[in-house]
């Protein structure tokens, strides 16, 4: 791909990186960004080589959130778009991020607001370098929440914490976000890459249609019963006994040898 287009994607040993690629406007959302992203996470989710996809900014931001200038200039132009980019846009990105059937890991190389920190907070796992910060900026321009972050901000610190955040605006840097929770590791700027790299690699030789299920089955407990979460967990079980990767597993115990996982 060139320079010059708006998300970029790397692929290795089974690790799809999708880069959003705007650095210059610390990679906010044009319309043309966020429909580019949103079909990239649907080929990667039906592409049985991705095992594991990481999302990560390029330049100094991971993601500034909606490019406010373009919503304007789309808005003064009598164009309606911008007042349906929830629906049409933020809601199906975030949705694929979490039914995506493998690991998402983003990678939060600096400061991550609004939708972009929401995309962040919709990933699997979080690692950020010691740049990064987070902000719900919603209430400075006289929004609520979007993106999915009401759900998943109070799902990873809580209710109470995650009211402050929104309410109050207020920017969280690196430590403090993993001390909330917001974010599993914190590393040096320079580190982040390959840390990511070396945990995404991790994932995508691993059992992937476990994965699949244990995120599937963490979402839907997330808003279930014991008795229903229970229930989801025994069908898990059932159908991943039956995975040549379970088989692989027992043998390679037995043996005393390292698993080799084949995503079937």
């Amino acid at each position: 791909m060139t320079t010059e287009d708006v998300l970029l994607t790397a692929d290795a040993d089974g690790v799809r990186t999708l880069t959003l690629n705007r650095p210059k406007a610390y990679n906010s959302l044009t319309v043309e960004l966020k429909e580019r992203l949103l079909a990239a996470l649907r080929e990667a989710a039906a592409d049985t080589g991705v095992r594991a996809v990481v999302l990560t900014g390029a330049g100094k931001a991971f993601c500034a959130g909606q490019d406010l200038k373009e919503h304007v200039g789309l808005l003064q132009a009598g164009d309606p778009s911008p007042l349906r980019t929830v629906a049409d846009h933020y809601n199906p990105i975030v949705r694929a991020i979490v039914d995506m059937p493998k690991p998402v890991i983003a990678a939060v190389n600096g400061p991550a607001a609004g939708a972009g920190a929401a995309f962040a907070y919709a990933s699997d796992l979080r690692i950020a370098a010691s740049s990064a910060n987070f902000l719900m900026a919603f209430a400075n321009v006289g929004l609520g929440p979007d993106s999915g972050a009401s759900w998943t901000l109070q799902r990873l610190i809580g209710y109470g914490r995650a009211a402050e955040l929104m309410l109050l605006a207020r920017t969280v840097d690196a430590e403090e976000a993993q001390r909330l929770g917001l974010v599993g590791e914190v590393v040096a700027d320079d580190e982040l890459a390959a840390r990511t790299q070396a945990v995404a690699a991790r994932l995508a030789s691993g059992p992937t249609v476990a994965y699949a299920k244990i995120k599937s089955v963490l979402t839907a407990a997330a808003e279930s019963t014991l008795d229903e979460a229970l229930a989801a967990e025994d069908a898990a079980q059932g159908a991943l006994g039956a995975t040549a990767d379970h088989r692989e597993a027992v043998e390679a115990f037995v043996t005393k040898r390292k698993p080799n996982f084949t995503g079937a």
